[in-house]
């Protein structure tokens, strides 16, 4: 099995997808290795339970990992794969039931503990969500997405020193890791430090322009040091990039900006 990344970065977390890598040796829950007929069979199915994710048809990619479970059902993999594609359709108690199989079956691999402390952020069992991640790094001590996702934890806790502290060695172990270097300029700007955060947020939009996430953070803060005409035309921008961040309730609490950052948006919103 190998590693497939991929961003749930509506939240600013890291989930993680498991290849096969082109091999699918696994006995079919009976002792028995496939054969041929059945390896194509499930690298076809694989290929479609990817490219459902890629398409952000997440409730099709579940039903193909549905599918090879019932085939496989001793996987870890597909267990986990099954249950990314429930946190991004919010059913995070049967992600959960999910994660809570792959481990069993695979307790010493990082990335179902990963994947189910998203679930449990989902839920607001932050100090859980936390031990899962701690667990990863017991595994894979230099993991940026368990370093990025911990600080998001210890954010909704209202721990931003340590989320800092987090954010910022994630992005020292993955220096484009984009969402981690904007939850560690939005959690500077929680604690005070507007004028580094906005560096960093310019900074952002520079390397990615169509980067939404610091386009809206960037107009908002500008707003807030008076430079509205700068900050109107990065929100020009935001709005054809992605238009969530007009809904102040799904920056709060899906993509879990922190209280000072989403206050200073909601000003430029309604004064605008």
């Amino acid at each position: 099995m190998i590693r497939a990344i991929v961003s749930l970065s509506i939240l600013g977390l890291t989930i993680i997808l498991l290849s096969f890598g082109g091999a699918l040796p696994v006995a079919a829950g009976t002792g028995d290795l496939l054969d041929a007929e059945q390896l194509t069979q499930l690298q076809e199915i694989e290929n479609k339970a990817f490219s459902a994710t890629n398409r952000g048809n997440f409730e099709a990619a579940e039903d193909y990992w549905t599918q090879m479970l019932e085939i496989m059902p001793e996987n870890p993999a597909l267990w986990s794969n099954r249950g990314n594609s429930r946190v991004s359709q919010n059913e995070l108690e049967g992600a959960i039931a999910d994660f809570d199989r792959a481990i069993e079956l695979m307790p010493e691999a990082p990335d179902p503990y990963l994947n189910r402390g998203t679930a449990l952020e989902g839920l607001q069992r932050y100090e859980e969500a936390i031990a899962d991640y701690n667990r990863v790094l017991e595994l894979e001590p230099n993991d940026p997405a368990a370093y990025n996702n911990r600080g998001n934890a210890k954010a909704g806790l209202g721990q931003w020193e340590e989320a800092i502290a987090d954010f910022q060695k994630a992005t020292e172990l993955a220096p484009q890791y984009a969402f981690a270097q904007a939850n560690y300029t939005l959690a500077l700007y929680q604690t005070g430090q507007q004028e580094t955060a906005i560096r960093s947020m310019r900074a952002l939009v520079r390397k990615y322009p169509k980067f939404a996430d610091m386009r809206a953070a960037l107009a908002a803060a500008l707003w807030e040091t008076g430079k509205r005409g700068e900050a109107e035309s990065h929100w020009v921008a935001v709005t054809g990039l992605d238009s969530r961040y007009k809904d102040l309730e799904w920056v709060a609490n899906v993509r879990r900006w922190p209280p000072s950052m989403v206050a200073a948006l909601q000003k430029f919103i309604k004064l605008q």
